[in-house]
């Protein structure tokens, strides 16, 4: 991955409580899969805009392109060999009370804008 983390986030959604995530938002040019990208597993629902990578041999969830943010992903900082999440500011982030719809997003924005 090549971009600054400035700040982490969690958030209160269902799926990130349950894999007690910890978030780096980074623009798409910024990541880079080098090795591994063959046991990659992919998870979608609702929408199926957002996309949700995890490791289908251990099962860790390693990133995700973001539904509100297409051009962005999420990536779990614990999966980053050297960085301490603890070296930059914590700002949880709502997800659970999130529309599930925007009805007035962007095409090219769908998700939700908060």
């Amino acid at each position: 991955m090549d971009a600054v983390i400035t700040e982490v986030t969690t958030c209160d959604c269902s799926l990130c409580t349950q894999r007690n995530a910890v978030m780096a938002k980074v623009p798409e040019a910024a990541l880079t899969v080098v090795q591994g990208a063959d046991h990659l597993t992919l998870y979608q629902w609702n929408t199926r805009r957002a996309m949700h990578y995890f490791c289908d041999r251990c099962g860790i969830y390693v990133f995700h392109r973001k539904r509100a943010a297409p051009d962005h992903f999420g990536v779990n900082v614990f999966c980053l060999a050297g960085f301490d999440p603890q070296s930059v500011p914590l700002r949880a982030t709502e997800g659970l009370g999130m529309s599930i719809e925007d009805p007035l997003a962007r095409p090219e924005w769908p998700g939700p804008r908060v």
